[in-house]
């Protein structure tokens, strides 16, 4: 199965500037469709502003209503991709570039959050679940050249992995992050 993504525009990129909007798409792509109550209980959020982030995120096509449920009462949301990709080369405009910082910024705290409930859970985990995780980095000297080409080998790997059966009860939604930059400072001599 080919996963789906989408590449949004600079205008598009803004509604994910938000850092509520992106853990609300990913609870969306994780666990399915669902209402802007039930995201408001998940999030601990009101359904007033629940609606409006939901709304914020459909106006840009990440979101569309799951037209197999709800009624007049229920309105219920579903992803419309199950990646967001960014365009790798560098903003033409200051513009771009400051809602791309910005977006980077929500990206960042929200897999910090995740980071962190993984390692609270991981002493939960069974010993199988726990041997298949890790907590690693990793240090090579490469070009920009070379980083982008194993960037790229990691992306066209897993966008070409199949998915395991939804019902087998050995299967978990399993999250892979990665995070890819020269060391802070080495490039632009900012040593702190």
């Amino acid at each position: 199965m080919d996963l789906t993504s989408i590449t949004p525009s600079p205008q598009a990129l803004k509604a994910l500037t938000h850092p509520v909007r992106l853990r609300m798409l990913g609870l969306l792509r994780i666990e399915g469709p669902a209402t802007a109550t039930q995201l408001a209980t998940r999030l601990g959020l009101n359904s007033g502003a629940t609606s409006y982030h939901l709304r914020q995120l459909a106006q840009h096509g990440f979101i569309v209503d799951d037209e197999e449920r709800g009624n007049a009462r229920d309105r219920w949301w579903k992803a419309a991709h199950q990646a967001t990709m960014t365009e790798r080369e560098e903003p033409a405009d200051e513009e771009t570039r400051q809602t791309m910082d910005a977006y980077l910024q929500s990206v960042a705290t929200v897999l910090t959050e995740q980071l962190q409930r993984a390692v609270e859970e991981h002493g939960l985990l069974s010993d199988e679940w726990r041997h298949a995780s890790t907590f690693s980095d990793y240090g090579i000297r490469l070009t920009p050249a070379r980083a982008r080409a194993l960037l790229d080998h990691v992306h066209d790997w897993f966008m070409s992995q199949d998915e395991e059966p939804a019902d087998d009860p050995a299967t978990a939604d399993f999250v892979i992050q990665i995070a890819a930059f020269p060391r802070p400072g080495t490039v632009t001599g900012d040593q702190q």
